[in-house]
């Protein structure tokens, strides 16, 4: 498939940064961007894609310019900053808050009821909202501002290009839907096992001081059970609850499942230093990524989850008939 990588301005919807381009001025270059488009590749079955318009999403602004590219634009994109700047003070108090993390499932919600009720046939080019149609996320950048993948000093792996490489490996393009009742601290996400049988269960801890464990049951509804015992470390108490993940009928076999335990060192979540299942991760003398090699575990025993961690875990055993076929 190709793709055309030509952006009039950034960040130009809605209110803009800086300043501003009206939605029907945008509608209209995109309609003259879609004729050079034809033009150009008039003798190729196989035409680049109109991709636009790549801002902030506004929704008076994103409805008038839809409605105005039904047949011109093929995929409609948005800029998530639902954090802030890199720069933020309060960045990592963000981070750890479910609310902050929720709002933006009011973005998605909105660009897919005005994709729905256009005529249009365009797709909505977005992250973390597969539940609103929502079909592919793309991580900015590989290098370059507060948040980029590597670091412009040495050029060395930022802690998140490992979680972000674990995910490429390892969660596959099937979303599952999931849901985790008992506590918002516990983020949660299943996909289909990439290039392999099963699936693959992520589970994110914000909690800075209590440690989940969860065992996996399937109930008489063929519903994956979470089981937990929270471990409050500063109360030093146990407190026990049940939480759900609803997943497709499976078949929960005892086998042994993968377990990629992502952490920051010494728990600053602002180190540049994570460890992967307690070792360190970094490049070697000749530049090369470590092996990101997991802990196998009998999968009748519970899942640990510390404090602020990144838990992969991937289950060969579980046999889900949306994962059977794979795009």
């Amino acid at each position: 498939m190709l793709f055309i990588c030509c952006l009039s301005g950034n960040k130009l919807s809605g209110s803009g940064v800086g300043t501003r381009v009206s939605a029907d001025q945008y509608a209209a270059d995109t309609i003259a961007l879609q004729s050079v488009v034809e033009n150009v590749y008039k003798n190729v079955d196989l035409k680049p894609m109109i991709i636009a318009p790549g801002g902030f999403y506004d929704s008076d602004w994103f409805k008038e310019y839809i409605n105005k590219t039904i047949k011109f634009v093929d995929v409609v994109t948005h800029h998530i900053y639902n954090l802030g700047p890199g720069v933020d003070e309060n960045l990592v108090e963000k981070i750890l808050d479910p609310s902050v993390l929720e709002g933006e499932s009011e973005t998605f919600s909105g660009l897919q009821n005005i994709i729905k009720s256009s005529p249009t046939s365009a797709i909505a080019w977005l992250g973390m909202a597969s539940k609103y149609d929502m079909k592919t996320y793309c991580r900015q950048a590989l290098i370059g501002g507060n948040y980029g993948l590597l670091n412009t000093t040495n050029f060395e792996p930022n802690p998140d290009y490992y979680s972000a490489l674990l995910w490429h490996r390892l969660m596959g393009r099937n979303v599952l839907s999931t849901s985790f009742n008992g506590t918002e601290k516990i983020r949660s996400y299943t996909h289909c096992a990439k290039q392999s049988k099963g699936i693959t269960l992520l589970l994110i801890n914000l909690d800075n001081s209590t440690t989940v464990e969860a065992k996996l049951e399937f109930n008489s509804t063929m519903t994956l059970r979470h089981k937990h015992w929270s471990h409050t470390w500063h109360h030093n108490h146990k407190i026990h609850k049940t939480t759900i993940i609803k997943l497709p009928k499976a078949i929960y076999a005892r086998l042994r499942r993968e377990e990629y335990h992502l952490t920051a060192k010494d728990g600053n979540l602002q180190s540049q230093t994570i460890l992967l299942n307690g070792n360190v991760l970094s490049v070697n003398s000749s530049e090369i990524i470590p092996p990101l090699r997991p802990l196998h575990v009998i999968s009748a025993k519970p899942i640990m989850v510390p404090p602020l961690s990144i838990v992969f875990v991937r289950m060969p055993g579980v046999i889900v008939p949306a994962c059977k076929v794979q795009p």
